[in-house]
């Protein structure tokens, strides 16, 4: 890809304002142990350092079979990607038609972001909220734009459950006021009397829920959308992590998903081990990203 990665500093400045006004939810809701994070100039995503070290992975639903596994540092956002910051990178990218079908439905039912002539818009009151209906392409695309990366599995697990191998960001206890989830989605919601697609009934803002944090920081780990990872889908990939093999998987069929969306029930799905696989050109209403930052021996954090 040759994108290029300037920026329109007009629409730049609503996703700098939105950071800004925002920084002080993570602050207050789980960086009191000193945790480095960096603040992203070209998309305004913060992102939190993970350090290097061991940490738990693995388990099957029963919670066994957990094994230690060593990474090196890196970055993982504070949250997924919005649907203001995914305008700004159209706005900017100004994709043809073949690259914006590859990489995301536009339209009410399917995403919040809209087009007006050559200009794309975020539907009202969706603007913080993550963005849906986007292909790993798509994910993929926004990532090499912002300078910024998809994290591999192993990271995305290590950011969602810290090195204590927790079976949820929060503990090991299912709870599901801590996540947007089907039974969780507003008052309206819970009296029945909202229809598909209103604000209780779909995602909700990337910075609600921080009582579900994961230890690091991350908000929404768990619940609100199924998040695309980089690897492949390798039904042996655990195998050879647990014997120190951390190279990438290799597929050609699907690619890795982690989260729990606003549309599931079962406890299962939110759990941090539990991987969805699906092939990287689909595009569905609960599935979104976050991104990552290789970690390059020097301090970034900016608060």
């Amino acid at each position: 890809m040759t994108y290029d990665n300037s920026i329109n500093t007009r629409d730049m400045s609503h996703v700098k304002t939105f950071s800004e006004r925002h920084k002080h939810d993570f602050i207050n809701a789980r960086n009191k142990i000193g945790i480095p994070y960096y603040f992203n100039k070209i998309d305004g995503t913060i992102l939190s350092k993970i350090p290097a070290g061991k940490s738990l992975a693995g388990e099957d639903y029963y919670g066994k079979d957990l094994f230690s596994v060593t990474l090196p540092a890196y970055y993982l956002a504070l949250h997924p990607v919005t649907n203001e910051q995914y305008a700004l990178f159209l706005n900017n990218i100004k994709p043809n038609s073949t690259l914006l079908n590859e990489w995301l439905r536009l339209g009410q039912n399917d995403s919040y972001i809209y087009r007006v002539g050559k200009c794309y818009k975020v539907q009202k009151l969706k603007t913080e909220h993550p963005v849906v209906s986007v292909s790993w392409f798509g994910a993929a695309a926004y990532c090499f734009w912002a300078g910024l990366r998809l994290p591999t599995e192993l990271e995305w697990e290590k950011g969602a459950r810290g090195v204590d191998g927790r079976a949820y960001p929060w503990g090991n206890e299912w709870d599901s006021k801590k996540c947007r989830n089907s039974k969780d989605k507003g008052p309206l919601a819970a009296a029945n009397i909202i229809e598909l697609n209103t604000e209780d009934n779909t995602t909700c803002g990337v910075w609600e829920y921080p009582e579900g944090c994961s230890p690091w920081g991350m908000f929404q780990m768990a619940g609100n959308i199924w998040e695309w990872c980089s690897d492949w889908y390798d039904p042996h990939a655990y195998e050879h992590y647990r014997n120190g093999d951390l190279s990438p998987p290799t597929g050609d069929l699907c690619r890795v998903q982690h989260g729990g969306s606003y549309d599931d029930t079962h406890e299962g799905c939110f759990l941090n081990r539990t991987v969805h696989v699906n092939p990287p050109n689909a595009k569905i209403w609960r599935w979104g990203f976050r991104c990552a930052l290789t970690y390059r021996n020097q301090d970034l954090s900016i608060f």
